[in-house]
């Protein structure tokens, strides 16, 4: 294999699932709070807990639209840069990604679809079970996708067959503790992403200081309450990864030289000649930087859940205010920084202890790699700009009475298109 075909290839892989991770990210976690939000609107028929289900859920409508031309992009990543990834391994993997497209591809978007149109148009108890509906299958999805990733971190419930791995034991994949304890450290961090953003968003309203301020005092005590506790079950449940993480990305992260180097000379005794250390760089670099991240969120968020008890803090303190719109990235950095060391640290292998990932590459040329980059970076970087460029439109105008959920029947008067909202 062509060493920068197989650098191409990495790096390629690296920007397109980075770059598709960032829209998932607040898909999951504005999916779960707009669902709440409109449990309690069906609940209690407040007209303003309606009025925010439909501009959050325009929000969310907006990123997840983006978002799945992404996941279409990334479904050509394993046939086009890693044909020998899914000839060795696909018969075990290839099931969970089919069920990832099956769920995200079709039975979420189709009920997203009747949640987005339905509304005045079923009864109010179908809309809210619409929206769970599309909430829970955002979770499978993440699931299915984890599960696929997880085998590749710690391949378990398999056999080898003609050269190739087979399913044995599909108890055992779809329970990978690899999987299990990744996806609840996602679903947390998607919500601590979703807190983070409405505490911004509403921020720059209070900020501008909007007619609209018990809409967006209210928005940003949600985004507060709910990241802090996201913030601590996502620190639990990557805790629980460090702990079973692979012994050399161990050794690298702590920079344990000793044990560095006896580890490689075991790898080599067992595998054959290689380098079979992961970058430190990488490794280590985005490990710290996924901890800093996490340290400076956990002071943000203890900071801001006792300024939110108080009224005057919420409605005037115009530097959190600042601080809360600057600190929106900061879950976004932490998430891909957090991917990074979870898959430079499994270098050289693609399946963990069974496929290199020199092994793994498409058979390609240089030239051919390096136009997909481009091609695919290019066309990831228009809808990174396009997506950002919408939400930072549709937040700035805060929420209207047209839009997701309007209807032209509903009364001129304000007062009854509230009314007509909160169904």
């Amino acid at each position: 294999m062509n060493p920068e075909t197989l650098d191409l290839a990495r790096l390629q892989f690296a920007l397109t699932a980075g770059g598709h991770f960032l829209f998932v990210a607040l898909t999951l976690g504005l999916a779960t709070v707009v669902a709440c939000l409109q449990t309690r609107a069906t609940l209690s028929g407040s007209a303003l807990h309606a009025r925010m289900v439909r501009f959050w859920g325009q929000l969310y409508v907006i990123n997840y639209a983006v978002g799945i031309v992404t996941g279409i992009v990334m479904e050509f990543q394993f046939g086009l840069s890693w044909s020998g990834l899914t000839h060795y391994a696909g018969d075990v993997f290839g099931a969970s990604m089919a069920l990832e497209t099956v769920v995200a591809f079709f039975v979420e978007s189709t009920f997203l679809g009747l949640w987005i149109f339905g509304w005045h148009r079923f009864s109010k108890w179908v809309h809210l079970a619409l929206i769970w509906v599309v909430t829970l299958t955002a979770y499978a999805s993440a699931y299915w996708i984890l599960v696929a990733n997880g085998f590749l971190n710690n391949p378990v419930g398999h056999r080898e067959k003609g050269g190739r791995l087979v399913l044995a034991d599909a108890a055992a994949v779809f329970t990978n503790p690899s999987t299990l304890a990744a996806f609840g450290h996602v679903l947390s961090g998607a919500l601590l992403t979703a807190g983070f953003f409405m505490a911004g968003v509403s921020a720059y309203h209070l900020f501008r200081r909007t007619p609209e301020w018990e809409f967006f005092g209210r928005s940003l005590r949600i985004g507060v309450f709910v990241s802090l506790p996201a913030l601590f079950v996502t620190a639990a449940f990557g805790g629980v990864q460090f702990v079973a993480m692979q012994p050399m990305k161990e050794a690298v992260f702590s920079k344990k030289g000793a044990e560095v180097a006896r580890l490689q000379a075991e790898m080599v005794t067992r595998f054959g000649p290689g380098d079979y250390v992961p970058s430190e760089a990488l490794t280590r670099g985005a490990g710290i930087l996924m901890l800093l991240a996490f340290a400076l969120m956990m002071y943000l968020c203890l900071a801001g859940f006792v300024l939110a008890c108080f009224k005057k803090a919420v409605f005037r303190f115009r530097l959190w205010h600042v601080v809360l719109m600057a600190a929106v990235p900061l879950p976004y950095l932490a998430m891909i920084s957090g991917w990074l060391f979870r898959e430079a640290g499994r270098q050289p292998w693609v399946v963990y202890g069974l496929l290199k990932t020199e092994d793994a590459v498409s058979a390609v040329s240089p030239d051919a790699m390096r136009a997909s980059l481009i091609t695919f970076t290019a066309l990831f970087v228009l809808l990174a700009l396009v997506n950002i460029w919408l939400l930072l439109r549709h937040a700035r105008v805060g929420p209207v009475e047209r839009g997701l959920g309007h209807d032209d029947r509903d009364a001129a008067d304000p007062a009854d298109s509230l009314a007509a909202a909160s169904y």
